[in-house]
């Protein structure tokens, strides 16, 4: 790790908290609109089996989850280019634009085709949204609150993990279905209020050395969802198109994301580079095996639904708490040790997922395990961030943002994708083996992410997004 490490400076004694005069209103209006886009996410998973079955449309039910989760990914690179140049201002107030009008459409869609084209719409928005919540941060908050305003943010997804889907439920079963999706719409509005103020200022005119519009890289964006979108309904097909379709996909991705990342990612060159990669290596090692938790826990150990999903909300629980220890000692935990700390208890919770089910050990020892991984994310999944915006300038600030978002996204979209391969594949074993599997896998992309996280640092020069666009990795 670099020594260059501002989370170790000592904080201004005048420069108050996130939660201070000067940051109170945008720093609770930025945690509002990550609260909201959380608990849409989390919602939408418990009301979609019945909207699905209403609409008619369990054959989009596939496309209702991975197509916003795609198109994101364009939203992230124009969110970025129109952030270098011309402040977040506009970014972020025509994300929450979109954002809102896909939850419109989705929330008065009388056919599942409508439903999904207010998802996309939504996914789009949701994607931008976080790009120009970033890039605000960058601009607004002290290198020593950074930190600290990203544990706010991690918060902010620990409430809707605890009752999101609860209130989904009664929602839909008092008002409707529809209403967990236009209920969100009318909280968007007073979040976006607070956060306006701080933007005044932020929509200035083109820097001279902020990036060119690129439609070669809105381009590049589009075909890389496309990729995305195939990998996540690549388990679908049968016979040899399991396995063809899936790598020609990988492939894809691999041409159209690079020039979406800082030059040398693919390839974990030290500094910024290895901070992207890290995000979405660590991103897919935990969500890769997520999905598959409360999976086993029912399938194998018969629990019932609700206390199959307690390793979630532990998990989650875990990630928020870990992130706020990191931010309120920020000036003792500098990013090299909380990459290791997290990093660590990451691995030990994979091993668990593995060790468990083979030795056929009680379930709790799964949902404790999965506690821990919530653990090591929540302590080092927030120092990504920082590094990485810490690591940008004001001319490129939005281009780091859309990459370690873009990052994420993929390393979790990806993972996914794998795991339902290997499950698939695994499934005529019968037992516990397919759920194995999936796990070994989350614990391959770990081992990758020890390399990346050795090499990830703080670099303060100049990111060449330009060279970025066509230069080879």
């Amino acid at each position: 790790m670099s020594n260059d490490d501002p989370a170790g400076a000592i904080a201004p004694a005048d420069g108050g908290g996130v939660l201070g005069p000067k940051y109170r209103w945008i720093s609770i209006g930025m945690c509002s609109l990550i609260l909201l886009a959380a608990f849409e996410s989390l919602a939408v998973t418990t009301v979609m089996p019945g909207v699905s079955a209403q609409l008619g449309g369990e054959s989009l039910y596939a496309l209702a989850f991975a197509g916003p989760l795609a198109v994101s990914v364009v939203g992230m690179v124009l969110a970025g280019n129109w952030s270098d140049r011309r402040g977040p201002r506009g970014a972020l107030l025509a994300a929450v634009l979109l954002f809102a009008i896909g939850l419109i459409i989705a929330g008065t869609a009388q056919t599942m085709g409508v439903l999904v084209a207010g998802r996309l719409i939504h996914g789009f928005g949701g994607g931008g949204l976080t790009v120009a919540l970033y890039v605000i941060v960058a601009r607004v908050y002290p290198d020593y609150l950074q930190p600290r305003i990203f544990a706010g943010f991690a918060a902010a997804w620990v409430v809707p993990s605890l009752i999101g889907p609860f209130v989904a439920g009664v929602v839909a079963d008092t008002f409707g279905w529809e209403w967990v999706f236009l209920g969100v719409v009318a909280l968007v509005v007073p979040a976006l209020v607070m956060v306006t103020p701080a933007l005044r200022g932020m929509g200035e005119k083109p820097s001279a050395d902020a990036p060119p519009w690129s439609v070669s890289r809105i381009v590049l964006a589009v075909f890389a969802a496309v990729a995305v979108l195939v990998l996540n309904l690549s388990a679908g097909f049968v016979g040899w198109l399991i396995w063809a379709v899936p790598v020609a996909a990988i492939i894809l991705l691999a041409l159209t994301v690079r020039p979406l990342l800082p030059v040398g990612t693919l390839r974990a060159a030290k500094g910024l580079p290895s901070v992207v990669l890290l995000r979405g290596l660590v991103a897919g090692s935990f969500f890769g095996a997520e999905i598959y938790i409360p999976y086993l826990l029912s399938d194998h150990y018969g629990l019932s639904a609700s206390m199959a999903g307690l390793a979630l909300t532990l998990g989650g629980v875990m990630w928020g708490v870990a992130s706020q220890v990191q931010g309120r000692y920020s000036t003792v935990l500098d990013h090299g040790l909380c990459i290791r700390i997290g990093s660590a208890l990451l691995g030990l919770a994979l091993a668990v997922t593995i060790v468990v089910p083979v030795l056929e050990l009680p379930a709790w020892t799964l949902i404790v395990g999965w506690g821990v991984a919530g653990a090591g994310m929540g302590i080092m999944y927030p120092r990504t961030s920082v590094m990485a915006l810490q690591s940008s300038t004001p001319d490129d600030q939005g281009f780091v943002s859309s990459a370690i978002s873009i990052s994420d996204a993929i390393g979790s979209s990806l993972a996914i994708a794998l795991t339902a391969l290997v499950f698939a594949s695994l499934a005529p074993l019968g037992g516990v083996w397919p759920f194995v599997g999936c796990f070994g896998l989350s614990v391959l992309l770990w081992l990758l992410s020890l390399g990346a996280g050795r090499r990830a640092s703080v670099t303060r020069h100049p990111i060449a997004v330009a060279a970025a666009t066509t230069a080879a990795d």
